[in-house]
């Protein structure tokens, strides 16, 4: 098979970008692995077609339980779903969002719905990718699992039914193996997704590093772990629909930019048999230009004063900001709250200096670990950083301080 025909991965890798060439028969090998953290910085991509594996960090995965067998309704109940839960992506920004069936039984389905958030400029590779996917997907996965591997020097981790991605999670963790917050985070997230009704029981744990790392923090989850370096990528069947508005832009420019071509080459052919009509236009054009910078320099004193008042009115952000109202981040720290699950909160406070202070109490320490869980899954509060110890086990049941900062708040 020829170079041309061969597809090219760009893959996030434990350190950087990595791209891998190959095909879904043969298989793909490695051919660069960098440094680089953007995507747009990354050169030296080999002709073929291009794929883009989003890493965990740049979306959302939310697993769910619906009692329906009707692909065709998939879609709809999941965007309900995440609506529920905040999650809300910007229609302008392309096709954000996807669903993925993981397992069909008697009872309904289990779907993983994902929000893909909106690439940052700098994020997209500079050639325009045929086809986009998530990285978590083209990990090769068997029965029910948990694996274990590293994005941009963080761990991130998956779990699996039936041999298909139920779940997956970035963390903020950097330590050169798997440690105890590590596994913290996965014990909330197993408690959540029973909460959801999307019980996952791992029986296996995969954990995929160069080098080796000890998987001993692993194995306090009482799951045999075996550690071997990561597997070459596996595109996954069906494909994703995600598709980020700047590279459906793109494709649009390319697609007008051919009729443009076109279009010139029927100019030339009219040229040939009217060029007196063709310099007449020039002129007419020429004109037009002339009349247009000049009403451009009698205006040009208002458009001073548009942008000094533009200045002024950005003095005023944090007064007429409603995301920096205490008002309106305790009412997004409220749609956080599980519903039906006991939890309450008996003091909210937002300081001056952009810090949430959340004490709370519930039934059972379950509904308290995922109220954490969704404090920092949340899009309506993304950005802050939240410090959730392990809620306290009183005779009454669980109370909980939770503390978020704002970004740039000081801590």
């Amino acid at each position: 098979m020829s170079k041309q025909s061969e597809n090219v991965l760009l893959i996030p890798g434990e350190s950087g970008w990595e791209i891998w060439t190959g095909t879904p028969a043969t298989g793909f090998t490695l051919q660069t692995a960098s440094e680089t953290s953007r995507a747009g910085d990354v050169t030296g991509l080999p002709a073929g077609d291009l794929t883009l594996l989003f890493p965990v960090k740049s979306f959302t995965a939310v697993p769910l339980r619906v009692t329906s067998h009707d692909e065709a309704l998939f879609g709809d109940l999941a965007a309900m779903h995440a609506e529920r839960l905040g999650l809300r992506p910007d229609p302008m920004a392309g096709q954000l969002a996807d669903t993925f069936e993981v397992l069909r039984d008697d009872e309904g389905t289990t779907l993983l719905s994902v929000v893909l958030r909106t690439p940052a400029e700098g994020e997209m590779p500079v050639r325009g990718p045929k086809e986009f996917e998530l990285s978590a997907r083209a990990i090769p996965y068997q029965g029910d699992s948990l694996v274990v591997w590293k994005e941009f020097d963080r761990w991130v981790f998956a779990l699996s039914k039936a041999g298909k991605l139920a779940y997956c999670q970035a963390t903020s963790i950097g330590a050169l193996e798997p440690d105890e917050s590590l596994v913290r985070e996965i014990r909330l997230a197993l408690v959540q997704l029973s909460l959801q009704g999307v019980g996952v029981q791992p029986s296996r744990v995969m954990l995929y590093a160069s080098g080796t790392p000890s998987p001993s923090a692993l194995m306090s989850l009482g799951i045999p772990v075996e550690v071997h370096p990561r597997p070459a990528p596996v595109l996954p069947d069906p494909r994703s629909k995600l598709l980020p508005a700047d590279v459906r832009a793109a494709r649009h420019a390319a697609r007008r930019k051919q009729q443009v071509v076109l279009g010139v080459a029927a100019v030339a052919l009219v040229y040939l048999g009217g060029a007196g009509w063709f310099g007449f236009t020039v002129w007419k054009d020429a004109r037009e230009a002339k009349r247009l910078r000049d009403l451009a320099k009698k205006v040009a004193p208002e458009g001073e004063a548009y942008a000094a008042h533009v200045a002024k009115w950005d003095e005023l952000g944090p007064v007429v900001d409603s995301g920096k109202s205490p008002v309106e981040i305790l009412y997004r720290a409220a749609r956080a709250i599980p519903k039906n699950q006991g939890v309450r909160l008996k003091t909210a406070e937002v300081s001056s200096d952009g810090v949430i202070k959340l004490i709370g109490s519930a039934d059972q320490p379950g509904p308290a670990l995922a109220y954490s869980l969704a404090l920092t899954k949340s899009d309506l509060l993304a950005g802050y950083t939240w410090e959730a110890p392990p809620p306290n086990q009183t005779n009454k049941g669980a109370e909980f301080i939770y503390t978020g900062t704002a970004p740039g708040a000081a801590h």
